[in-house]
């Protein structure tokens, strides 16, 4: 197959195939070709021993659910398997997603073992939409929660995405970029991530730029007659101290004498001690009269070598980071699952539990609300989890169960909650508006900023963030569990 025919694929075929299997079983199954069912999507534990994730994906996961369809070329591959009737091919010819799906909204602070999104449809509708929806909610919101770290090390510096070139290929690399931002990055070095979602792109020079003309002096000389507005250059090809700083405060002065006040110039170190040698370039630069130039750093980045870096006293103001954030290298798998919650029997939902050994893997069955509770302050105290349509009265002292400590009496106080699923399709159609990404990413400033405790954003043993439930909920939870 050609890269070109690779590139046109369609997203319907992004799928486990036995998503199709048990379709195609369900599909001729009289006792279940119409059931309704309900599937929850969760994680159940956050990367880097993290306090909270971020919910990110979501606009991609509603255009697919709402231009799903299967095209000849699709169906007659499938064809070729000789593994599915000829009525279930007909059928993938005509499908849409006629269900509902309720969500978090994009950029929600997030926990484990709550469903951030809930899909109700048809059960072949609802087993054949299962991968996809998975790939972009694990792969963005693990990309979203390392670069709100790597934000966070930062303390107001700005960071930008340098990524691409290692991500895993063009999409992850695009809607990498596209996590990095809502979790809290200023601005990326991949062109398509800025013309598809209007990012902020910036970028320096190469190694090669350097290397390419007779002497380091010239090539810088060449790129700042090339953008005198933008010029940031690259001082660690041969000696940074020795020739680089020296050259590029000597390109400074050139441009100061022509009248050219630039208010992007600096330069950018990409290898040695960088903690060290921003130090001194810094000296340099302010020792020349160039207080206003940046120090840009790159190579292998993350949130704790920025960490250390700031502490050590480098003075940085630009971190450019690659492949430890675009990768999520520390841990690059989030882990999010999909699974039965619910099934509608005879026009009542009934709840389904997955049960396990391991105590973690037991899932939290039915159809659920997820509520946050806030204190007087404003600050998210925990997450409740309750029986569908329950609404909780929290103008009065609230009794709910600790899942972990169901001993124990306890009881929400001068509390308020806020319902965190909304409908984001419903009979198959968009209800939800489509945001832009800043607008994600202010949602994610903003719950950090006036929400989420400091507690909870530390890198080392941050607080626990509760999961409880209503008694009601409990009670339906521990009835299944001791009769199964």
């Amino acid at each position: 197959m050609s890269y070109a025919n690779l590139k046109a694929h369609n997203p319907a075929m992004v799928m486990d195939l036995y998503e199709l299997t048990m379709a195609n079983g369900y599909f001729h199954d009289p006792d279940v070709k119409n059931t309704k069912v309900a599937f929850d999507v969760f994680f159940r534990r956050v990367p880097d021993g993290g306090g909270f994730a971020i919910f990110a994906g979501l606009e991609q996961i509603i255009d697919y659910i709402t231009h799903l369809h299967f095209n000849k070329d699709d169906v007659e591959y499938l064809r070729s398997l000789n593994l599915y009737q000829e009525d279930f091919l007909q059928y993938l010819e005509s499908f849409r997603f006629h269900g509902d799906v309720y969500a978090f909204e994009e950029g929600s602070i997030m926990y484990p073992n709550e469903p951030v999104i809930t899909i109700v449809a048809d059960l072949v509708e609802a087993q054949i939409v299962e991968t996809e929806i998975l790939a972009q909610f694990n792969h963005q919101s693990l990309i979203a929660t390392k670069a709100q770290r790597v934000v966070h090390a930062a303390d107001g510096r700005v960071v930008s995405d340098f990524g691409a070139r290692r991500a895993h290929n063009n999409d992850a690399a695009v809607f990498g970029a596209r996590a990095c931002a809502i979790g809290g990055v200023h601005g990326t070095a991949t062109v398509l991530a800025g013309q598809k979602f209007g990012i902020p792109v910036s970028g320096t020079m190469a190694h090669s730029w350097v290397m390419l003309f007779g002497d380091e002096l010239t090539a810088f000389r060449k790129f700042a007659a090339a953008y005198p507005h933008n010029c940031i250059l690259l001082v660690d090809t041969y000696d940074v101290m020795g020739s680089g700083v020296p050259n590029a405060i000597t390109v400074f002065k050139e441009m100061k004498e022509q009248g050219i006040q630039s208010k992007n110039y600096g330069i950018r170190l990409d290898s040695g001690d960088l903690a060290y040698l921003s130090k001194k370039a810094r000296k340099a630069l302010d020792d020349a009269g160039f207080t206003d130039a940046k120090i840009v750093i790159s190579n292998s980045l993350d949130e704790y070598s920025i960490t250390s870096i700031l502490k050590q006293g480098g003075p940085v103001d630009v971190f450019g980071v690659g492949e430890r954030m675009i990768t999520a290298k520390s841990e690059p798998v989030f882990g999010g699952v999909y699974k039965l919650c619910a099934v509608n029997e005879n026009g009542e939902w009934e709840p389904r539990i997955k049960i396990s050994d391991n105590v973690e893997k037991t899932t939290n069955p039915g159809l659920k609300d997820v509520y946050r509770i806030y204190d007087e302050h404003g600050r998210a105290v925990a997450d409740l989890i309750t029986k569908k349509g329950e609404n909780p009265d929290l103008s009065q002292p609230y009794h709910f169960v600790a899942p972990e400590r169901p001993w124990k009496k306890y009881k929400y106080e001068n509390c308020t909650a806020k319902l965190m699923q909304k409908p984001m399709v419903l009979n198959g159609k968009r209800t939800y508006e489509t945001e832009d990404v800043t607008e994600i990413a202010n949602r994610v400033k903003y719950q950090l900023h006036h929400e989420i405790w400091p507690e909870e954003q530390r890198f080392e043993n941050p607080h626990l963030h509760f999961l409880d439930m209503s008694p009601a909920y409990y009670d339906m939870k521990m009835h299944m569990l001791s009769h199964s």
